[in-house]
């Protein structure tokens, strides 16, 4: 009787809201990575990491909006969780949700040790205990580069265009930069009467815009009670025919004394300065209804859109004083996240890219005799820069080189019992079954 027979089956799917990624799509993941990489590595950013685990007390800190109630948290460990007397005393770690948090506290650490300004690029997992649905899990990859240490505009320009590049060099077309400022913001909610100490439930009521349309955002902003005056004053001023197409000089004449003037002298040159180095490849739009989530945005906030895709694929802004809660001291700071899953999703779609690496598979019997010179072919090719795979010669040999044509591989050679190479016929030549 088999030994395994007695066991009870194990459940082999993952944990609900992860996922098994298959070996193409970690190829397309690897080549996508280098070539962000790149891009930003030739901009001077220099790559960092941070620990996938953080104290809760970093994490809760009101600054991650509603993500800090879809923390995965870990118990404590030994004694200490014995002794914890209630729930919230259970755990004292949890897995990041962003990597912007981190970022914080690794500058407020390391800062003595760091380049000023800091150009540093992050990518790894986090995890969000939300509710999983189609494109959407509890892990995926973040892919951020922000710039820590300098207050001008320069910085905003700066992750623009090189977040942009890497996505246009992805072979991404039809993106569009959309661009707003939290204070703007401010001023809106300001001058349509909306109680200051609420302005965040506005916010969060008005970053829906996209999902549940201007009704659905009205319907919010009355049911926790806003002002109805307010309310109309905000949808009449964010009316598509009069604003969202505007200028944000138009915008801000409207707005008249609520405006500051340098909030707007900042933005205005953002987009002037993207404007003029976007050439083709992308547009940058001023959007008064852009909002971001997350409570840390302090100034410029920024998404890209991409034609084939509902939501955005990139999206960051400027947070000045997150740091200065950690170090004492307020430190510049501004980031732009590319949204790595949508990316590779949207590439998954054009299906199986030309590597522009030739691929040759070399096929021989497990029982051969010339195993050292199938070896030293091998590394000939290695060293040539090819990718080469070792492939035991199997019984359906047709349906074997079929698979492998199917993996990319342009060039199959099969070595017979003397040792001697052949190049195996591919299907998509032969119009049928494969021969040597």
């Amino acid at each position: 009787m088999n030994e395994h027979a007695r066991e009870p089956k194990l459940d082999s799917t993952p944990p609900r809201g992860m996922r098994d990624v298959l070996p193409d799509e970690v190829e397309l993941r690897d080549r996508t990575l280098t070539t962000i990489l790149d891009v930003y590595r030739r901009r001077g950013f220099q790559r960092i990491e941070t620990p996938a685990v953080e104290n809760l007390t970093l994490l809760t800190r009101g600054e991650g909006g509603d993500n800090e109630k879809l923390i995965f948290k870990i118990l404590k460990r030994g004694e200490r969780l014995s002794a914890a007397r209630d729930t919230d005393e259970l755990a004292d770690l949890g897995l990041r949700f962003d990597l912007t948090v981190p970022l914080a506290r690794y500058y407020a650490n390391n800062h003595a040790r760091l380049p000023h300004p800091l150009k540093a690029i992050q990518i790894g997992p986090v995890w969000r205990a939300e509710r999983p649905q189609h494109g959407r899990f509890r892990q995926f990859t973040q892919c951020d580069i922000d710039i820590l240490g300098v207050r001008s505009e320069v910085a905003e320009i700066e992750l623009i265009l090189a977040t942009a590049d890497a996505l246009s060099v992805l072979g991404l077309e039809g993106l569009t930069v959309r661009i707003n400022d939290r204070r703007i913001l401010a001023s809106v909610a300001r001058y349509c009467g909306f109680e200051e100490a609420r302005f965040d439930a506005v916010f969060i009521a008005l970053d829906k815009l996209d999902k549940i349309d201007a009704a659905g955002v009205v319907g919010e902003l009355r049911k926790v009670g806003h002002p109805e005056r307010a309310v109309s004053a905000l949808m009449a001023l964010l009316d598509e025919s009069t604003v969202t197409a505007a200028a944000p000089a138009q915008l801000a004449q409207r707005l008249g004394e609520t405006a500051d003037g340098a909030v707007w002298r900042g933005l205005t040159r953002i987009i002037d300065a993207v404007s003029a180095a976007a050439g083709p490849r992308f547009r940058i739009a001023f959007d008064p209804t852009l909002v971001r989530g997350m409570a840390y945005y302090t100034g410029p906030i920024f998404e890209i859109r991409h034609q084939d895709a509902s939501s955005s694929i990139a999206g960051g802004g400027r947070y000045d004083r997150m740091i200065g809660k950690l170090l004492g001291r307020d430190v510049p700071a501004t980031g732009f996240s590319i949204g790595f899953e949508r990316v590779i999703a949207i590439l998954l779609e054009r299906g199986r890219p030309d590597v522009g690496v030739p691929k040759t598979a070399l096929v021989f019997e497990e029982e051969t005799s010339h195993l050292g010179s199938i070896l030293a072919t091998a590394r000939d090719l290695w060293d040539d820069g090819h990718i080469v795979l070792l492939e035991l010669k199997g019984k359906r040999f047709g349906k074997q080189v079929r698979d492998l044509e199917s993996r990319g591989f342009s060039r199959i050679v099969v070595f017979d019992a003397e040792g001697r190479p052949r190049e195996a016929e591919l299907s998509s030549d032969a119009g049928g079954g494969s021969t040597v």
